[in-house]
């Protein structure tokens, strides 16, 4: 359906692209992966025609339809939800403008005049809305938005009041109703909750055209792709099977070649001793030539090329009394609708919590009210003896100095650390090389939680309060945090839509359902295998 053959792109001074070539054939579902900058998004944009490649060329089967969904949702306002949404289906969404206006013209007095013609024309749209199924796609737009979390009362709202994260959503909607015979999804996990997330999940796993997507949440990459097409070191290198299998065959790739690369260089090494030894002796002229030729022809075995991926020891957090968060008897109420009423909960030393939830259960109100960003209309929350509280949420970001670069950010909040172990610092969370004299005005919303998340972590303290820190992260990235957190002593209060996040670093969970609260001992997997569901939101 789609072939990218011999392709190369330079981006400014970066090569993306060296003769790269793959393939995306009817029926596969494809995850493409490789680290931030390597070129995903261009690989997308070429696929639709926006950017072209220097060389090579991506043709596309005539015919075959391609939706796009990425990050730039561009302005949505003056329509609702399911209207923006069907606008994408293709003839019936013009259909169905036109029959909106025309409704709006019926009830309009200063066009009495042209009412017959309106209602004639009405009667010939409406038969034509009919026979391209527009009910039943007002009934599906509907559907989906609702498995994305939507309300009825968000659907029909006007969806410029929304934010850009469920604008997101709104666009990722129109392409899920679109249908295309390929979708290209450039991270269609960011922004959503669990219950969102696992619906998603389940309908790509039912959709039969071909798929391309981008996904920082390994979880569900795994679940839904048969193939990896991996960008590395310029090449697009291909793998049959799931996300866990191309971690493995890479692994196994990176091994054998490693293997062939010691074993070439000991026979080179041989081979060059003996020339350096006879190379000035006349009886071994001849030997000595003939194995100079030899080496001149032999085709070198190059050293795998390893992904930098920097490992970071992050320095113990101080320990804290046994008691860390009491919550005693709280009520949180926003205008009408109760979020907590008479509430208990206690958190001691080394738990680590993960609060779940359905949107709008109250998560990030827990979160904001341990932390002290909000106080309760009634009862108590008390940090307990020896507690340094680290909170990480969005509004975090609003204390960086725009005018600051990242290193000198860094620098001025810990003038004592020295350059290398706080360059060391920044290359863990994605800034290396000269992405450190970025100023910090100029950093995308991601790039801030990262540099927020960086400065927490540093100097630890032995309380964090986390609301959905991997957002932004990128896979390596994410797996460097995990791998760090899960050596952390102190305790842990966080909310996270990622699952390998969730069942790596949990121990304890808390469900806040409109039935009550529910603690569980165990971490997130252990959850799973109790309720027999993923997400509060779901029922097995």
């Amino acid at each position: 359906m789609i072939r990218i053959e011999n392709i190369s792109k330079q981006l400014s001074h970066r090569i993306l692209f060296i003769e790269a070539s793959a393939a995306l054939n009817r029926g596969e579902k494809i995850g493409l992966v490789g680290p931030n900058g390597a070129g995903k998004t261009s690989l997308f944009r070429m696929i639709i025609g926006h950017e072209l490649p220097d060389e090579g060329q991506v043709s596309v089967d005539k015919g075959v339809s391609i939706g796009y969904f990425s990050q730039d949702v561009g302005e949505m306002s003056g329509r609702s939800a399911v209207a923006e949404v069907m606008d994408g289906a293709g003839p019936v969404s013009e259909v169905a403008a036109e029959l909106r206006e025309l409704e709006a013209a019926m009830v309009d007095p200063d066009r009495m005049d042209e009412m017959d013609a309106i209602i004639e024309r009405y009667g010939e749209v409406q038969a034509r809305y009919e026979e391209l199924d527009g009910y039943a796609l007002d009934g599906r737009a509907r559907e989906v938005l609702a498995g994305l979390s939507f309300s009825e009362a968000m659907m029909d709202g006007d969806v410029g009041a929304l934010s850009g994260g469920w604008k997101m959503r709104v666009a990722l909607a129109r392409i899920l109703l679109m249908r295309p015979d390929v979708m290209l999804l450039d991270e269609p996990s960011n922004h959503l909750d669990l219950e969102s997330l696992i619906w998603l999940e389940q309908f790509l796993k039912g959709y039969e055209g071909a798929l391309l997507m981008t996904s920082h949440d390994r979880e569900f990459m795994n679940r839904i792709v048969n193939k990896i097409i991996e960008i590395d070191a310029g090449q697009l290198n291909s793998y049959s099977g799931d996300y866990v299998f191309y971690e493995g065959q890479r692994a196994l790739n990176e091994k054998h070649q490693q293997s062939q690369f010691e074993r070439q260089q000991a026979m080179l090494a041989k081979e060059i001793k003996f020339i350096e030894r006879f190379k000035a002796r006349a009886s071994h002229a001849s030997q000595v030539q003939s194995r100079v030729k030899k080496l001149e022809k032999i085709d070198r075995v190059e050293p795998p090329k390893r992904r930098q991926v920097v490992a970071f020891e992050f320095q113990p957090a101080p320990r804290s009394g046994e008691d860390v968060v009491s919550v005693k008897n709280i009520s949180k109420r926003y205008g009408d609708k109760v979020i907590y009423d008479g509430f208990d909960f206690m958190v001691r030393r080394r738990e680590r919590w993960c609060i779940m939830g359905i949107n709008g259960a109250g998560k990030s109100t827990l979160l904001k009210l341990v932390a002290g960003d909000s106080k309760p209309d009634e009862g108590t929350v008390s940090i307990g003896a020896s507690v340094k509280m680290g909170y990480f949420a969005q509004h975090a970001m609003d204390v960086l100095d725009g005018e600051m670069t990242i290193f000198e950010m860094l620098e001025t909040t810990f003038p004592r650390a020295g350059q290398a172990p706080l360059r060391a610092l920044a290359g863990c969370f994605g800034f290396s090389g000269d992405d450190i004299d970025k100023r910090v005005r100029v950093l995308s919303g991601g790039e801030k939680a990262r540099l927020v998340m960086a400065i927490m972590l540093f100097d630890p303290p032995n309380l964090l309060v986390l609301d959905e820190p991997t957002n932004h992260l990128d896979l390596d990235t994410k797996e460097m945090l995990i791998k760090a957190l899960s050596q952390y002593e102190g305790t842990m209060l966080f909310v996270s839509h990622d699952r390998h996040f969730l069942a790596a670093l949990s121990n304890r969970v808390l469900e806040i359902t409109p039935e009550g609260v529910f603690q569980y001992g165990g971490g997130y997997t252990e959850y799973v295998e109790r309720t027999g569901h993923e997400a509060p939101g779901l029922r097995s």
